[in-house]
């Protein structure tokens, strides 16, 4: 993903994006045989100490400027970007131009490791930069030299509060150097989001652009040809309105992006229109009445490490059975398991306030990695129908495809990929298989002082939450600030009550509270602070120490339940010993965790439990570690097989024109 791109070579293109077709067998081996060779060199090369000199070496020049002469300096630079692309030469003047009008507009200063990262990304890696190191301010080096080189960019967020934020604060430094700014969040009309996609740089949510992608590829209709698209505009005439809203696909800077790229990968995004089916609820609500009355284990097969549930030959004989006299839809075989398994799923896999919460009587979906609702997204063919019948809530209209993609194929489309993120080395194997990207480490600006007390292993998922309820009591009377990470919102609930019964003052934040999470992770540092959170995933709001916290110990992070990938406690740890302050951070687990119920045996949980016992607790913690090994296995398996099914589809409808 980072060939050099030369503005000029683009210029007047309609819609300019990646093809991406799929690789030959012996060439796709061989990308993965020399994938770590190559990403140590590209790592290797993003870091050099000699650009950071070169662009301390623009400094001066830069100094010597007054304010008004910064956007002129600027517009100076596009010609040599535009003319030699991307060079080290005018790209060290841009960032050492940048970085001034930085620190006279906010007062922040790019550090050297913020040069580095910001040249990382220019070269299409990832940034592996710790929390609390300044992500929002490394993006604007990038961002700031691409636009001034023609390129229109987006920096793609995880949520609409931090495109923004983050387009408001850094705002001030694209304006001083002659360049516009939009932002593209849920709920703006066609012609907003036209404007916003106009700009030079473009915040907005991966959701968002992808929907937004989507929807002009719905216009384009046939026309997905570079050619064809080009004949159309040609033909349209200059004072034709654009039914589309973004110019293509240039280059995207993407924020969290182990959580983009990766996480949210095993599941397509989908446009849809109405369906029509009438009676839909009796037929709902006759299919949860006959899935109640099957046996789990003779007649359902209820697979949690997979998340899949199917019926046996006897549960098969014993649906048709039931369905005999309810006629209509029931009479088709096909149909008739497909209700019986969404059925099935709704009550078994689906659990109220860990995969949805129900408010002002709606099922939202919970995203798993973040925390966050999705208020607007829905399960598809019928199975969020389902669930709200289940749950008695009113019936939301069912949906039908009208045009999908995943993420991978939609972000490998991009001309130059790049992303940021604390947590890249443990998936920097798939970045490069599906996406061709590289991690680069970047270095802490100061040394890190976080403490790891040892881990605890208790029996059962009570005396976890008693443990750590004195634990918590105990740091209060210190003042020590507190941060506890669950893993659900019935987790950070059961664990609210608890703390009350205590007597501990302390806020909440899960998907209930999703609107106030940007001041509730800010105030997480003060003394005596407790608060209780779900997954911390992309949050994007630094916890900053409090007066005196710092000489007390700094902030105490308790993690309670491991999460299926390793990266998402990580990111929770990460929250304390941000920019070399002090903390420290305390797994505090039970052998009764989710983790270890649905990706291990029952051997695995006797072995652990029977060693705890003994003492061994070393032991019960590698169980759980395999656990976590298994369950990351398995959800990269599931996603390369939603982008395996993404590049059968598209290649099937290529037959009839079509690219989605």
């Amino acid at each position: 993903m980072s060939s050099a791109i030369y503005p000029a070579q683009i210029h007047g293109v309609a819609y300019p994006e990646r093809s991406a077709p799929a690789l030959p067998w012996l060439d796709a081996v061989a990308h993965r045989t020399v994938g770590s060779v190559v990403r140590r060199w590209q790592s290797r090369a993003a870091s050099r100490h000699d650009f950071v000199e070169r662009v301390a070496g623009c400094a001066g020049l830069s100094q010597r400027l007054s304010d008004t002469d910064l956007e002129p300096a600027a517009q100076a630079l596009r010609v040599a970007l535009v003319r030699d692309g991307l060079a080290d030469g005018p790209v060290a003047e841009a960032f050492a131009l940048i970085r001034e009008a930085a620190a006279r507009l906010l007062g922040q200063r790019h550090f050297d490791v913020q040069i580095a990262g910001g040249y990382a990304l220019l070269q299409g890696l990832v940034a592996e930069m710790q929390t609390g190191e300044g992500k929002t301010l490394t993006a604007t080096l990038p961002a700031c030299t691409a636009a001034l080189a023609g390129l229109p960019v987006h920096v793609v967020t995880v949520n609409d509060y931090l495109a923004a934020r983050d387009a408001d604060l850094m705002g001030p430094v694209y304006r001083a150097l002659g360049l516009s700014v939009g932002v593209v969040t849920h709920g703006l009309t066609p012609e907003a989001r036209r404007a916003a996609y106009a700009c030079d740089v473009t915040y907005c949510t991966n959701k968002e652009l992808v929907f937004d992608y989507l929807k002009d590829t719905l216009a384009l209709g046939r026309q997905t040809n570079p050619i064809q698209r080009q004949l159309h505009r040609l033909s349209a005439g200059p004072s034709a309105a654009s039914p589309l809203l973004l110019r293509g696909l240039y280059y995207a800077i993407v924020d969290e992006a182990d959580s983009v790229l990766v996480d949210e990968a095993r599941t397509p995004l989908i446009i849809a229109g109405r369906g029509s089916d009438a009676d839909e609820r009796l037929v709902y609500e006759q299919a949860l009445a006959v899935a109640r009355r099957l046996r789990r284990g003779s007649e359902v097969r209820v697979d949690l490490d997979a998340r899949r549930v199917h019926l046996t030959a006897a549960g098969a004989a014993r649906t048709t059975e039931l369905t005999t006299q309810l006629g209509g839809l029931w009479r088709g075989r096909g149909r008739r398991a497909h209700l019986i398994e969404h059925a099935l799923s709704a009550l078994y896999l689906f659990e109220r306030d860990r995969q949805y919460v129900v408010q002002d009587a709606k099922v939202q979906i919970v995203d798993e990695y973040t925390g966050r609702v999705m208020a607007d997204r829905s399960w598809e063919r019928g199975l969020h129908q389902m669930i709200e019948v289940k749950e008695d809530c009113p019936l939301s209209e069912r949906q039908e495809t009208l045009a999908r993609i995943s993420y991978q194929r939609f972000f490998r489309r991009y001309l130059r990929l790049a992303g940021m993120t604390g947590t890249a080395r443990e998936v920097a194997d798939e970045l490069w298989s599906v996406y061709r990207l590289g991690v680069a480490t970047i270095p802490s600006n100061r040394p890190l002082q976080r403490v790891h007390a040892p881990e605890r292993m208790l029996a059962t998922g009570e005396a976890r939450w008693q443990a750590v309820v004195e634990s918590v009591a105990r740091l209060h009377a210190l003042a020590r600030p507190v941060l506890i990470g669950t893993r659900s919102v019935a987790a950070s609930e059961r664990l609210s009550q608890l703390l009350c019964e205590a007597g501990l003052p302390h806020r909440v934040l899960n998907a209930r509270q999703d609107r106030e999470e940007a001041e509730i992770v800010a105030q997480a540092g003060e003394p005596g602070r407790i608060t209780v959170a779900t997954n911390m995933a992309g949050r994007g709001t630094d916890i900053h120490l409090g007066s005196g916290v710092a000489d007390s110990g700094g902030l105490h992070v308790i993690v309670t339940e491991r999460h299926d990938a390793g990266r998402i406690d990580r990111q929770l740890v990460g929250r304390c010993g941000r920019q070399g302050d002090p903390g420290s951070v305390q797994a505090v687990l039970s052998l009764e965790d989710e983790l270890l119920m649905a990706h291990d045996s029952g051997v695995g949980r006797w072995l652990a439990r029977l060693t705890l016992r003994a003492g061994w607790a070393w032991l019960s913690s590698w169980v759980m570690r395999r656990a976590q090994r298994r369950a990351e296995r398995l959800h990269a398996r599931i996603r390369q097989a939603v982008l395996k099914m993404d590049d059968q589809l598209a290649s099937s409808l290529a037959f009839t024109g079509r690219a989605e």
